[in-house]
């Protein structure tokens, strides 16, 4: 946990800090007579720790003769204010400068319409940010576009989607296959899967090739719904269309087969994967297992089991539990035993209900 939060980026105005604490320090920086540098101001707000300051330091750096404030000072200030959610001073800071026309490049709109979506949970700010972006001279790019669209779709607000997909043009947005394959996810979730295959012919005419991702998010409806010959039929157009299936694909498609009882497919296709190109991950070894135990085909599972322990992958702790219980039910108690053994091994620990079926099939 601590390497964890050792590797977390920083942000940027933390690596400004110093070990001074007192904000009237700081703020006697600014009476200075001497010429202040853009770093300098930089620093002097990095290091004020009371958020509530921000604003009126700011008024006063404003009011010198010999500083105009950067993007970089605006970026820093909001940092700090969305670290504290004061969004109205946000909003205040935001306000002054389309006032004095200042200039923002679409980098900064692109992590204040992250703050406005992540930090204050306030999606419909984050349109409105968009949308007023030309109005400080700066025009969206596709990833802060994508970037909207993909944050509606997570919030499953479906409709306004469409409305800010319909406003590519008027921002001067140039759409992608990722816009697309977002757009066809949100269609999937939102239950309007015609209208998703529809988006998907309709993506070359727009100058946008479907890809892997557009494939792999219908087929997991598909197989979500239980129509996984369908999901095969979409995997064989890919295949056609010269589109190399991944890792992805195939733990969707034999997830699906699983959970139709179509087991002995699945395995099928997880030993034809190699053959195309694709490794299984931790994920197929577990579908599969799953799928297996569900199946009561114990003996499969615990030679799965095997396999996976020599590939370095652990089985779940509930897959383990159900496999022993599997093959002492069906009087394996030998492989049992050995399954046991691997689970140990693993780093589990069986409880009493293992423990007691086992000694329950022996006697």
């Amino acid at each position: 946990m601590a390497r964890a939060l050792a590797r977390r980026p920083m942000p940027p105005f933390l690596r400004l800090r110093s070990t001074v604490c007192d904000d009237g320090y700081w703020m006697g920086r600014l009476e200075h007579k001497d010429w202040l540098a853009p770093n300098e101001v930089l620093k002097i707000f990095a290091n004020i720790r009371d958020p509530s300051l921000i604003t009126s330091v700011f008024k006063k750096a404003c009011s010198r003769r010999d500083y105009k404030p950067s993007e970089a000072l605006y970026s820093l200030m909001i940092d700090k204010l969305a670290c504290a959610r004061r969004f109205d001073d946000v909003e205040e800071l935001l306000a002054r400068a389309r006032t004095e026309k200042f200039r923002f490049s679409d980098e900064f709109f692109y992590r204040l319409i992250k703050m406005y979506g992540n930090v204050a949970d306030h999606p419909e700010k984050a349109i409105e940010t968009l949308f007023a972006m030309p109005g400080y001279n700066c025009w969206p790019s596709t990833k802060t576009f994508n970037y909207v669209l993909h944050m509606l779709v997570c919030k499953r607000q479906y409709e306004v989607v469409h409305e800010v997909y319909l406003s590519a043009p008027r921002l001067g947005v140039t759409l992608d296959t990722c816009c697309f394959n977002i757009l066809v996810k949100g269609l999937c979730q939102f239950g309007k899967f015609d209208e998703a295959i529809s988006l998907l012919h309709e993506m070359p005419k727009q100058g946008c090739l479907p890809n892997v991702t557009t494939h792999s998010t219908l087929m997991h409806f598909l197989c979500q719904r239980g129509q996984v010959d369908k999901a095969f039929e979409l995997f064989e157009k890919m295949q056609k269309q010269d589109i190399a299936a991944d890792t992805v694909v195939y733990n969707i498609l034999i997830s699906g087969l699983c959970r139709a009882g179509r087991v002995t497919e699945a395995f099928d296709m997880f030993k034809s994967m190699t053959s195309d190109g694709c490794f299984p991950n931790s994920g197929t070894y577990q579908v599969l297992l799953d799928g297996l135990i569900r199946s009561t085909k114990f003996v499969e599972a615990k030679d799965l089991v095997r396999i996976m322990s020599a590939e370095g992958i652990r089985p779940s702790f509930q897959s383990y539990k159900l496999l022993i219980d599997g093959l002492c039910s069906v009087g394996c108690l030998d492989d049992a035993h050995l399954v046991l053994k691997h689970m140990v091994d693993q780093g589990f620990v069986p409880r009493m209900g293992t423990w007691t079926k086992l000694l329950t099939s022996i006697c």
